[in-house]
């Protein structure tokens, strides 16, 4: 295949997917592909949801991180309406242009199908909830959060497919391997040995594109700055402790600054009646979370991540690749992800499947191994999330039960930033760069919006 675009967008997350919905609607004459390593949406499966496996096979391509949706297709659907938090859209444009984006992909998501209702922290049991936690220095980030429900995601994500799919070329199990550019122009070779040219490139690699899009930035020399790392466990326990939390702002992002290390831990991705799932990011099994909006879809637990965010200095330049080592040893001491009592944890014993057994919370990832997650997680890391649970506790009474379920590793991996300009445009003119992987947002709505803002600065050009 050798063919020409306009605009070719590398990666069909939320994103990519944004920028070219954006672009085909205003500017319908444009020729556009957008190019993903994985499948369509139909035929995203992963051998475990689908019960064919009680673990994870490492498929070519895993179907829970690629294809039509990204990593985002089968999350809990959860768009923050905010700037608060969600990425750094807001280093390289406004607050208020920031806000503006987010709720003009909330207006798309509605028109393919989303629901208008939404929690907010502003509501008099969100401020309560505010006050109770201030006394124990946890601090509530405020926001507006609409919840889909993972399976109201996937058909708002089918819709929009069918709107595009006529007008863009969506080309998928095709992997970009090399980026040439040629004046202010673009080719790009895939992995089957096709030609792809373009005037306008948008890189939109998602999570699991996020170290492929670093290695082709250094081919490139686009100067890049370091980015964070954020290393915890997905905490799952019964329903009614959190049910005061979630039943009032549905996720509540907690932020609290360690006594022990002075590090920043921060609750992330609440899942109230949800699932604790697994994922593959480069042949590496982390933990991830979602819930149902169905109630027959619904479990009895709740759960979210705790995360502790990493930063580094110099000499170290490659924080990805310590995420992978910390994943790597979940990975080689229970073949995937580790779970374990919290109050094994704290007496510094292993959670046999004797032990597990007998615990009051039934663990809803089955695949995972019980196991010690001491053995896995640096100190400093852990330490940080023992504190945050106990801080939990004083306001949410039984976080801190013996019985309460720690899972690990979950990690949020980000690309090196590369050097952006208020359009998010890369020093090389004409290649912009978006959403999670590429450094910018790490959450649906800003990511989302990302790819709008991109879109708008090209149309303006052409």
């Amino acid at each position: 295949m050798n063919k020409n675009y306009d605009v070719a967008i590398i990666g069909s997350g939320i994103a990519g997917i944004m920028a070219g919905y954006e672009l085909i609607h205003k500017r319908p004459e444009l020729k556009i592909a957008i190019i993903e390593q994985g499948t369509s949406l139909d035929k995203r499966v992963c051998p475990i949801i689908a019960g064919k496996s009680t673990k994870c096979v490492n498929c070519t391509s895993c179907a829970t991180m690629n294809g039509f949706g990204g990593a985002g297709a089968f999350s809990d659907g959860k768009y923050n309406l905010t700037t608060a938090f969600g990425g750094w859209l807001t280093e390289y444009i406004s607050d208020e242009e920031t806000l503006e984006l987010i709720k003009y992909v909330d207006e798309i998501n509605i028109e393919n199908g989303a629901t208008t209702e939404y929690f907010t922290t502003r509501s008099p049991q969100g401020l309560a909830l505010e006050k109770a936690a201030l006394p124990y220095d946890l601090h509530l980030a405020h926001a507006n959060c609409k919840h889909l429900g993972t399976e109201n995601n996937l058909k708002i994500l089918a819709n929009i497919y069918d709107r595009i799919k006529d007008k863009i070329d969506v080309v998928f199990n095709t992997k970009v391997t090399t980026i040439l550019p040629i004046d202010t122009n673009f080719k790009l070779t895939t992995q089957n040995g096709d030609i792809i040219d373009t005037k306008y490139l948008v890189v939109a690699p998602g999570r699991a594109g996020a170290e492929w899009f670093s290695d082709q930035l250094k081919e490139l020399d686009v100067p890049m700055t370091n980015n964070q790392v954020d290393i915890g466990v997905r905490v799952e326990l019964p329903y009614l402790t959190f049910k005061d939390v979630t039943d009032a702002v549905y996720e509540a992002k907690f932020i609290y600054r360690t006594e022990c290390h002075g590090d920043r831990v921060r609750t992330f991705c609440m899942n109230p009646k949800g699932h604790v799932v697994s994922e593959n990011v480069d042949g590496l099994i982390t933990v991830n979370g979602h819930s149902y909006a169905d109630p027959k879809l619904q479990s009895e637990n709740t759960n979210f991540s705790l995360l502790v965010s990493s930063r580094f200095t110099e000499p170290f330049k490659d924080p990805y690749a310590y995420g992978k080592r910390i994943a790597s040893l979940s990975n080689l001491l229970g073949e995937g992800v580790i779970v374990q009592r919290y109050g094994d944890l704290k007496r510094g014993r292993r959670t046999d499947a004797h032990r597990l057994a007998q615990s009051f919370v039934r663990p809803t990832l089955k695949a995972a191994v019980p196991g010690d997650l001491a053995l896995v997680i640096p100190k400093r890391q852990l330490d940080d999330i023992i504190e945050m649970i106990e801080r939990l506790d004083k306001i949410c009474p039984g976080t801190a039960n013996y019985d309460t379920l720690l899972y690990g590793v979950e990690v949020k991996f980000y690309s090196a930033k590369p050097e952006l300009t208020s359009e998010l445009e890369t020093i090389i003119p004409n290649m912009f760069a978006i959403g999670d992987g590429a450094g910018v947002t790490r959450g649906l709505a800003q990511a989302a919006a990302s790819g709008i803002h991109v879109a708008r600065a090209i149309m303006k050009r052409i």
